[in-house]
């Protein structure tokens, strides 16, 4: 049982989790501290738990007594509710952009400072563009790109531990409240018939009941929520993050650092401090997409190591660019840096396949991966389709040597492809003649304890009222 709710006011408390950094990807967009991010994913079953450990959602429901830890059960659904009524009633903060509310979804909310309560004109209205540019034909050049882009950083190691990457937005476009609704398809159209076969929600993900679920349905548009029947297998697709990358960056093995990329566009991974210009837009890409730089090598020990892998990043100004076009994704190299990369379809076994320079390849395609992920759930195949990619900075890939071995690694993953092989392979994927129940015969006291439950179902039917319990010796 919760301790007794405290009244705390939500501004001074917010304001200072931003400023604490505590939080990854709680972070401020304006450098007035105006526009502040907070991370709105969808609570999914796989979620790793110190993902939902570490949140402002928890850390609001431990400061108002709504939450004790050891004491009641976590509920990361219910801790998110709690913050999203206390902003909602606030009249200290205004929600500029819902990306929980796109297609496809954007695991963020943005909300501004307001200078007094209830006083509108004290929130600016334009400050930063979040529109996303309509769908066309071909993929667009780079001078079609407007000016805004985010550079994302990553905080000194500590203790052998990569900070929380945090974005400073540069430059600024009009933003308004009413933003204009992104023109991508509201589910993925795939080749021929395929789409009519793609596998339904498993059981367990469809019927909404209290607990853990597989999407958090009070901040999914579109999806009904615990007091409605269940969620509809055709909300599958509009639900997930279709354009969101995991990136994870290795040095000889070691995790240097780590994010999630949730720019529509895709991002550009470099080193240096040339930042892109809309007049350099043939140098260093497209502004629009987020800036990711390559972590730094203070932290290598070993000074041999150390050395190479500097000599790379030194060339590596223009960077890598991975662009996101309806869902599919394509590299190009820019960097002086040679890139070699595999991905599903290359054998990691093959031969070195580098990347051109300033060709633009495709690298993932999210119609393949859902045709093999329709023929492994049919059981025509034995394993999920492979949706990992990897580039290899500098040196040959694949060969005989192991990924640990290389100086610089980047693995991307598509973070809808890796939910949907969690669901359809995972706990949400077994049925019960997967599994076989080792339960006993019944005793004599079992049988007791089954007639005591169905007196309990007779009297709750009946609605007859009355204190009793089974006394089991």
């Amino acid at each position: 049982m919760s301790i007794q709710p405290r009244r705390i006011r939500l501004k001074p408390w917010l304001l200072a989790q931003v400023n604490s950094g505590r939080y990854p990807g709680l972070q401020w967009l304006s450098p007035d501290h105006r526009l502040f991010q907070i991370p709105w994913r969808h609570a999914t079953r796989h979620l790793p738990m110190s993902e939902e450990e570490n949140t402002i959602f928890k850390a609001w429901a431990l400061e108002t007594g709504k939450y004790q830890e050891g004491v009641d059960e976590p509920d990361p659904a219910k801790w998110k509710a709690n913050l999203r009524c206390a902003l909602n009633k606030s009249r200290e903060f205004k929600l500029k952009y819902d990306g929980t509310k796109e297609t496809p979804v954007q695991p963020y909310k943005i909300y501004e400072v307001c200078d007094q309560p209830g006083n509108g004109g004290k929130c600016m209205p334009n400050l930063v563009d979040l529109s996303i540019n309509p769908r066309i034909s071909d993929p667009p050049s780079f001078s079609n790109f407007p000016t805004h882009t985010d550079v994302t950083h990553f905080s000194a190691p500590v203790n052998g531990t990569f900070g929380a990457a945090h974005v400073i937005p540069i430059g600024g476009l009009p933003m308004t409240s009413d933003l204009p609704q992104p023109d991508f398809p509201a589910q993925v159209q795939l080749a021929g018939s395929v789409d009519q076969e793609l596998p339904s929600m498993p059981p367990a993900a469809a019927s909404a009941t209290p607990g853990p679920t597989p999407m958090d349905a009070s901040s999914m548009p579109g999806v009904q929520t615990q007091g409605e029947a269940q969620v509809q297998p055709c909300n599958l697709l509009n639900s997930l993050p279709l354009t969101d990358l995991d990136l994870k960056f290795q040095y000889r093995g070691r995790t240097t650092g780590s994010l999630t990329v949730s720019n529509p566009q895709g991002c550009r991974l470099y080193f240096g401090h040339l930042e892109p210009t809309p007049e350099q837009v043939d140098l260093f890409g497209p502004v629009t997409l987020q800036q990711v730089l390559f972590p730094s090598t203070a932290e290598i020990q070993n000074q041999k190591q150390k050395f190479y892998t500097d000599a790379l990043l030194d060339v590596m100004d223009r960077g890598l660019i991975l662009e996101i076009w309806e869902q599919d994704i394509y590299a190009i190299r820019l960097c002086q840096c040679k890139v070699f990369w595999s991905g599903p379809g290359m054998p990691e076994q093959g031969p070195p396949n580098p990347m051109e320079r300033e060709k633009k390849i495709k690298v993932f395609s999210l119609n393949n991966f859902l045709q093999g992920l329709i023929l492994f759930q049919k059981g025509e195949t034995q394993n999920p389709p492979p949706f990992e990619i990897y580039f290899c900075f500098g040196e040959d890939w694949p060969d005989k040597k192991p990924k640990e071995k290389k100086l610089i690694i980047v693995q991307v993953v598509p973070v809808v492809a890796r939910i949907l092989t969690e669901m359809f392979s995972g706990e949400l994927s077994w049925s019960t003649d997967s599994i076989r129940l080792q339960i006993s015969n019944p005793d004599v006291k079992d049988q007791t304890v089954e007639q005591f439950k169905e007196l309990q179902r007779l009297l709750q039917s009946q609605h007859i009222q009355g204190p009793w319990a089974p006394n089991v010796p």
